[in-house]
This record gives structure tokens, C-alpha cells and sequence, in this order.
């Protein structure tokens, strides 16, 4: 799994109800864009977040971030 600063994560709810949880990308900490990724979510809250299988990045483009 890669990252890059700015990319957009989904984490999938592991239940019936859970909503997702969505979030941007502030730092990549791993080496050539692994993980751990700290993460801005939506509602505010910061984390440092190793994915699992729920975890999905949706890369952003150079024209996207302007």
C-alpha cells in the first residue's frame, strides 16, 4: 500500500450501521509511501493510522489539490 500527502482514505464500517470514515492524508511516515499514514478525518480528529482491509486510498492528482 502506498500513500502520498493529501491522498483521501476510506475506512469501510466493519458492521451493519457503522458509517465509513473519511479522512485526508497529512504525513506518510513509512518508507516509499507505506504506511503509518497520519490522518485528518472529517469530524477533526488527527490519528496515525496503519491500514487494514476496511482501509482504502483514493489518490489525488497534481490538478485535484490546487
Amino acid at each position: 500500500m502506498r500513500a502520498t500527502q493529501g491522498d483521501r482514505i476510506v475506512i469501510r464500517g466493519k458492521s451493519v450501521g457503522n458509517p465509513d470514515r473519511h479522512g485526508e492524508i497529512l504525513d506518510v511516515r513509512g518508507e516509499d509511501g507505506g504506511p503509518p499514514y497520519e490522518v485528518r478525518f472529517h469530524d477533526g480528529h488527527r490519528s496515525v493510522v496503519y491500514p487494514g482491509s476496511d482501509f482504502i486510498i483514493e489518490h489525488v492528482s497534481a490538478e485535484e489539490s490546487v
